[in-house]
């Protein structure tokens, strides 16, 4: 300040007075000018530093594929997942002790109703019997001197000759003869069987195990467990179908009338359709308290011998008539939680779920029994894209039975259905 001449002081002194003279709104407005022409050089400085790049586009509406559900003529079934058990199945056991002479029978071939399957060896039971036999001779001789001996008496008591307790002594000897004779004819009867069970025969058609004692070994009789096991036989023609169903299928099955005599269909663990037939022939008395499960039995013819005990099998019951469906495929369909969901397009192209109640698969698709329409446009492709409420470009596609293939059977849902000709 002290360097200004005094010329220069006389005009910053001017400019001053000038300054302060200056209403206060110009001197606002003012800086409010610099400050927007301050912040106008900034941004420029920016956007040529950027290189004068454009802002980017949005991205492009997600393409998706949609078409209408297919609409058949489709027949419910009931699917369970069961086994089969021989209809009659028996241990066989010696009915007489002794030595195993012969075995007359293949392991495991088909044996019929009667055929010879073991020998014990017989002679002490034959010694036995002709023992029995000999004691029939003697009784039937006591029984002959017996009433001989009754006959006189009662001649000589016309004349006095013989006392009455005589008379009546010799009456029971006669009855005692009598039912000495019954007596050996039963034992000889007792041993004759005993001499027929050394030849053990098959007491029912069906396919023997494998001899469980070979010849010479001894073999013990006696009752239940307690006796040798020599082998066991299932009948396998037919055969029964086990299976347990919920309370609601029993409760369903009843009320239309199908437990009992409803015609069932039969495939495989290696078999892609049902080729074996069957009839509904018992349901139990009574559900399982644990499992809130019945226990109900099909029987199936097995002319052929193909099936064994011990098999798994996927069965059907026809559960209901034939019923307009409307079909999807099943990977359309989306899990929130508890519910399942459809995601369909509108006109516009918005994605809206909509919750729907499912039914079984029939031929590769799902059956949907309620919450869609016939006109609804269903995603069925690019699901994941397809977010709810937001756009999509819609292709139109076509639902369509995937091809049969054979295939191993899995676990069966609780219903099923098959497509009406």
């Amino acid at each position: 300040m002290n360097d200004l001449t005094p010329i220069e002081m006389d005009e910053l002194q001017r400019l001053e007075q000038e300054e302060a003279s200056r209403p206060a709104y110009r001197r606002t407005g003012q800086r409010i000018l610099w400050i927007l022409l301050i912040a106008a050089g900034i941004g420029l400085a920016w956007f040529l530093l950027r290189g004068g790049e454009a802002p980017a586009a949005a991205p492009p509406a997600p393409v998706v594929t949609v078409a209408l559900p297919l609409q058949r003529q489709v027949t419910e079934w009931d699917e369970f997942i069961g086994r089969f058990e021989a209809s009659r199945s028996v241990e066989l056991r010696p009915r007489v002790s002794g030595q195993i002479t012969a075995v007359h029978f293949t392991d495991g071939e088909i044996v019929r109703q009667g055929q010879p399957l073991f020998t014990i060896d017989p002679r002490p039971y034959q010694a036995t019997l002709a023992e029995a036999r000999a004691g029939v001779a003697t009784a039937r001789s006591d029984l002959a001197l017996a009433e001989s001996n009754l006959e006189r008496a009662l001649r000589l008591i016309e004349d006095d000759a013989v006392a009455q307790n005589e008379v009546d002594a010799l009456r029971a000897r006669v009855t005692a003869a009598r039912a000495s004779v019954a007596a050996a004819e039963a034992r000889v009867r007792s041993r004759s069987l005993d001499v027929e069970f050394t030849t053990v025969r098959a007491p029912i058609s069906g396919r023997i195990s494998d001899r469980r004692v070979d010849p010479g070994n001894l073999v013990a009789a006696g009752d239940g467990p307690a006796a040798t096991l020599l082998t066991t036989i299932n009948a396998i023609d037919p055969l029964h179908f086990t299976f347990d169903g919920s309370e609601g299928l029993f409760l369903k099955a009843r009320r239309e009338g199908l437990d009992r005599g409803a015609p069932v269909e039969i495939h495989l663990q290696d078999e892609g359709e049902f080729r074996w037939n069957g009839t509904l022939d018992f349901t139990d008395n009574g559900l399982d308290p644990a499992s809130g499960t019945i226990r109900a039995r099909a029987v199936v013819r097995n002319p052929d011998s193909f099936l064994t005990p011990g098999m798994f099998g996927n069965m059907r019951m026809a559960s209901g008539g034939t019923v307009q469906a409307l079909l999807v495929p099943d990977t359309a369909v989306q899990t929130d939680q508890t519910r399942k969901l459809l995601l369909v397009v509108s006109a516009d192209g918005t994605v809206a779920p909509k919750e729907v109640a499912l039914g079984p698969v029939v031929d590769g698709l799902r059956v949907i029994r309620s919450g869609l329409a016939p006109t609804d446009q269903v995603v069925i492709d690019g699901t994941q894209s397809a977010m709810p409420g937001s756009k999509v470009t819609a292709r139109r596609g076509r639902i369509q039975p995937p091809p049969q293939q054979a295939a191993p059977a899995i676990a069966a849902p609780p219903g099923a259905a098959t497509l009406s000709d």
